[in-house]
């Protein structure tokens, strides 16, 4: 079922990322001591005395700095915090209040939910003297802490728990449905056709490369059905990873394929495909979920001769994934976006059926009707018996005389015709030969 929200929100490089880490207990936001590091908002879940609830990172609140992303970062802070149950308003024991802490002071005095003022990087216990100047911002009593120590998080987490446990949540049943990461290289759009498919601005856009640095969830219903969708940072060889932010970001996005059940390559059709899309296609071709090509900015792309030669070059390059359906898009327009969500549901379906045994025996006794096979010598490779043996993605197990001989021609040869008996358009497939005299 639904959790009860809690928002964290303060300027940049007061320990947000770290805090939220220390009460999920994880490490999947990501830490820095660069300011602006964490720039969409992301979710994280956690406990404490039995209470589940979902925590947001937000991004630094800068009012008057109005850089590349801060605009963006500032709003998606704030619909963190209109979102929540729940605010934690952070700020930096060691350097004081600045003129930032008082803004967001003032914006969050209005709003009606419960606020807690934690005053992070208290690392000494018993320091409680520097508290003083924080009741100013008017906010209620602040509360010493040191995310990096975990010194009074507990006592403020008992607190918290306590106001969660007011919260009337709906009592539907939580359905995560399909999960959906949107991979790619930098700037092709990803989050353009994040915010396309959730309809909103979830995702910060912007022009700048490797604008998103972590893997960011948002459930979505559409007709019906529910989606898990993941916007994914940019993923790009490691040897071209300079920053150890980037690099922190390519991990995320990693650990999003690998939890993918589907995965939509996001490529930019006015630069073709490029070395890192093939990259990145072997990445989640590794993983085994399914896939689809997603051709954005297609509407860029002048004359059907251009077209048709990108569709070839990707027939041509990406013929490891040749079960991926490919379609052309404007995430910016919303031009033919809805077709993405049948071809999920259509890879979804075929990556997680079943084909029955008495099914997959007769193609096969069809194939050993053709006379294809291969041998070494006098030994002949002779097929037995076929059955599946698992899904997401289907692998099926054969059973032959000489297992040994079959080859990578000869594998590529079975999976066309399986293809070609059943639908299995949108997912990967995985083969084991197994011995039976």
């Amino acid at each position: 079922m639904p959790l009860p929200i809690v928002a964290v929100v303060g300027r940049p490089n007061v320990g947000k990322s770290t805090f939220v880490n220390r009460i999920a207990q994880a490490n999947e936001a990501i830490v820095h001591e660069m300011r602006g590091v964490t720039r969409d908002r992301s979710y994280h879940e956690a406990d404490w005395n039995g209470c589940d609830f979902k925590l947001i990172d937000t991004g630094g609140i800068e009012m008057g700095d109005d850089d590349a992303f801060q605009g963006s970062i500032r709003s998606q802070a704030f619909a963190g915090a209109n979102e929540a149950d729940v605010i934690v308003f952070l700020v930096d024991g060691k350097t004081g209040i600045n003129a930032d802490d008082e803004e967001v002071a003032r914006v969050l005095r209005r709003t009606s939910k419960p606020v807690f003022l934690a005053v992070n990087k208290m690392d000494t216990p018993g320091s409680e003297d520097e508290l003083w100047e924080f009741y100013q911002l008017g906010v209620g009593d602040p509360w010493p802490v040191s995310a990096t120590h975990g010194h009074g998080t507990g006592d403020l987490l008992d607190a918290i728990v306590e106001e969660l446990r007011k919260v009337e949540v709906p009592d539907v049943e939580d359905d995560p449905g399909i999960n959906v990461a949107i991979i790619g290289r930098p700037n092709a759009g990803k989050s353009s056709l994040t915010n396309r498919m959730t309809k909103g601005d979830r995702s910060i856009v912007s022009d700048v490369a490797g604008t998103t640095r972590d893997a960011i969830d948002t459930l979505v219903e559409h007709e019906g059905k529910h989606y898990t969708i993941v916007d994914t940072a940019g993923l790009r060889r490691k040897s071209q990873i300079d920053e150890d932010v980037e690099y922190y970001g390519f991990v995320r996005a990693m650990r999003a394929i690998d939890r993918a059940q589907v995965a939509l390559l996001v490529i930019d059709s006015t630069l073709g495909l490029t070395d890192q899309d093939q990259r990145v296609a072997g990445f989640a071709a590794d993983r085994g979920c399914a896939m689809i090509i997603v051709l954005n900015k297609w509407d860029l792309v002048e004359g059907p001769e251009a077209k048709a030669e990108i569709r070839e070059r990707i027939a041509d390059r990406l013929g490891f994934v040749g079960y991926a359906p490919v379609i052309a898009i404007s995430a910016l327009t919303g031009k033919k976006v809805d077709r993405i969500w049948d071809a999920i549901d259509s890879a979804f379906e075929n990556y997680s059926q079943t084909i029955p045994t008495n099914k997959l025996n007769t193609w096969l006794t069809g194939i050993r009707e053709t006379g294809h096979t291969v041998s070494n010598g006098k030994a002949v490779l002779r097929m037995k018996y076929v059955t599946q043996t698992s899904t997401c993605p289907p692998r099926f197990t054969f059973f032959a005389n000489r297992p040994d001989l079959v080859n990578d021609n000869y594998e590529r040869f079975l999976e066309n015709r399986l293809r070609e008996s059943f639908d299995l358009t949108g997912t990967p497939v995985g083969f084991k030969f197994k011995k039976k005299d």
